[in-house]
């Protein structure tokens, strides 16, 4: 057996640190309870500057936060713009009238053109 090993003790399996004069972290719960009735309590520390108002559960879905509620700020939501579709796109460049125009001119091309013969 070498020198430096440590005689009637297994490695990583024992540790002699004691806890004794050791003081955790102050914390509070925050109880979540999400749409299947789940409740899940989170113990966050007082130290916490974001506390989630939601958390997912174990089924998946999003809890709510249920208490410490004062605590906690809204999250900072941008305001969302609706998507802008095809026809916005084209009234930012034409006028009703403009399309009703163009539309005619388009339908008097199509009736003066001759039908073709499918193969």
């Amino acid at each position: 057996m070498g020198e430096t090993a440590m005689r009637g003790t297994r490695i990583g399996a024992v540790s002699y640190e004691s806890e004794l004069y050791v003081q955790p972290a102050e914390r509070f719960p925050v109880r979540y309870e999400c749409p299947e009735g789940h409740l899940t309590v989170v113990p966050m520390s007082v130290e916490a500057e974001d506390v989630p108002l939601v958390w997912t559960c174990r089924c998946g879905r999003e809890a709510q936060a249920m208490d410490h509620i004062e605590q906690m700020a809204a999250p900072d939501t941008k305001p969302v713009k609706p998507a802008r579709t095809h026809w916005d796109m084209l009234l930012e460049r034409r006028s009703i009238s403009d399309l009703e125009e163009l539309l005619e001119e388009r339908l008097a091309l199509l009736h003066q053109a001759p039908l073709k013969k499918s193969a």
